[in-house]
């Protein structure tokens, strides 16, 4: 049995809710922001906040896509041959403000990973998460600086982030495992 959290509207409300914090926490500065989403549902995430800032603000900041395969603690257990999707970020990160941007945080190991890639790439002058929704049960020392919906969850339930760019549709949902 599903139970809904938020729809179509209530998505995207979180999303200009979202916007909205990252704009104001940086005083407006673009030069120095970077949207970045987390491989898969980050992406079309990060994508969405950059055109509700760009609307807000005037200008589009950064925006790319990070794949965090290679960076997994669990990566032989996923797969044998594990398909890498490729990171596009086509701009230099160091010095950068660089907002991480993912689906659900759990138990913070993939913003972990998230981290050791993003560094790979560069030196960012400070790196923040925004999450849709956190659901807690971490195994990290990990929060996020941008959180749309905390959700009280059971370790047996599963958040789905539905996003009509990956899905067909927009919707928010915890089933049980």
């Amino acid at each position: 049995m599903a139970r809904q959290i938020l729809d179509e509207a209530g998505l995207g409300e979180a999303l200009d809710a979202l916007a909205g914090q990252i704009l104001e926490h940086g005083g407006g500065d673009l030069d120095r922001l970077a949207i970045i989403g987390i491989r898969r549902r980050g992406v079309p995430m990060a994508e969405r906040i950059a055109e509700r800032i760009e609307a807000r603000a005037g200008r589009r900041p950064r925006t790319g896509a990070l794949d965090i395969t290679l960076y997994r603690d669990d990566l032989s257990l996923i797969a044998d041959q594990p398909v890498v999707h490729g990171t596009e970020i086509d701009f230099p990160v160091d010095g950068l403000r660089v907002v991480l941007c993912d689906d659900v945080l759990f138990t913070g190991r993939t913003v972990r990973s998230a981290i050791d890639a993003l560094f790979g790439l560069g030196r960012p002058a400070k790196v923040e998460l925004a999450v849709l929704v956190d659901r807690g049960h971490r195994e990290l020392p990990i929060e996020a600086n941008y959180v749309a919906r905390k959700l009280e969850t059971s370790p047996d339930e599963i958040v789905h982030v539905h996003l009509r760019e990956v899905d067909g549709r927009d919707l928010v949902e915890v089933v049980e495992r």
